[in-house]
């Protein structure tokens, strides 16, 4: 696995959670990161808040059932330049994926809901692992298949610095253990802007998104892998 590739799992929590926060986020007032409230009510106000928010992150997460959209990739490991890559992404209930990666390291990773497939044609190599190898958190592989709950999957809470790139962020943490997720939100398209996830090493992967479509008719056609004549297929996990 080449530097600078996205781990199938990883991405699938993170813009799983990403894509139930898009629209109501931004909808909530806040002033460098924490919600405008008297200082003597910050505490009750800001629970309150983050109550009502879940709720209805829930709401639109259940009528959420396909998205598409491009993004930029930046993956930065300790010690090592950031690595930069573009593509496009395709999601449709129940757990059905679709990332291109272009030049200069393209790259396909396809979930049909039961397996992913990530293929890397400068290798002409597919490996193949079974959904539920590929996520080993409840949050992640709830949430790909279309049965995630936030507030029982997800510990919820404001940035403890604030950021300066004039979007609203919220962090989610897997109850269950794992990565948490930064979710940066652009108040005036009420779009996804951002998606961090930081590792306990310090490496981090940051997504950019733009032209978000939510709910998008999606041919099936787009969630089938067809191996490349001549590629070499890797199980992995239980996949057969």
């Amino acid at each position: 696995m080449r530097i600078g590739k996205i781990c199938p799992a990883r991405w699938a929590a993170g813009f799983a959670a990403a894509i139930v926060l898009a629209p109501v986020i931004a909808t909530h007032r806040y002033a460098g990161g924490t919600e405008v409230v008297e200082a003597a009510t910050t505490v009750a106000s800001g629970a309150a808040a983050l109550r009502t928010l879940l709720e209805r992150l829930q709401q639109h997460y259940q009528a959420t059932h396909s998205f598409t959209g491009k993004f930029t990739q930046t993956v930065t490991r300790v010690g090592m330049a950031p690595r930069i890559r573009v593509g496009t992404i395709a999601y449709s209930r129940p757990g059905r994926i679709r990332l291109e990666f272009g030049d200069p390291q393209p790259e396909t990773i396809v979930s049909d809901g039961e397996l992913f497939y990530d293929y890397d044609p400068g290798l002409n190599q597919v490996l193949q692992t079974p959904v539920k190898s590929a996520i080993k958190t409840q949050a992640a592989a709830a949430f790909l298949l279309g049965v995630g709950n936030v507030e029982r999957d997800f510990k919820a809470s404001l940035p403890a610095t604030a950021a300066s790139d004039g979007l609203s962020h919220v962090v989610l943490a897997p109850r269950g253990g794992g990565d948490p997720i930064e979710i940066g939100i652009d108040p005036a398209t009420l779009n996804i802007a951002s998606l961090t996830i930081a590792d306990a090493l310090g490496n981090t992967t940051v997504f950019l998104f733009s032209d978000l479509r939510i709910n998008a008719p999606i041919a099936p056609a787009m969630f089938v892998f067809n191996t490349p004549a001549g590629a070499d297929i890797v199980n992995s996990g239980a996949a057969q």
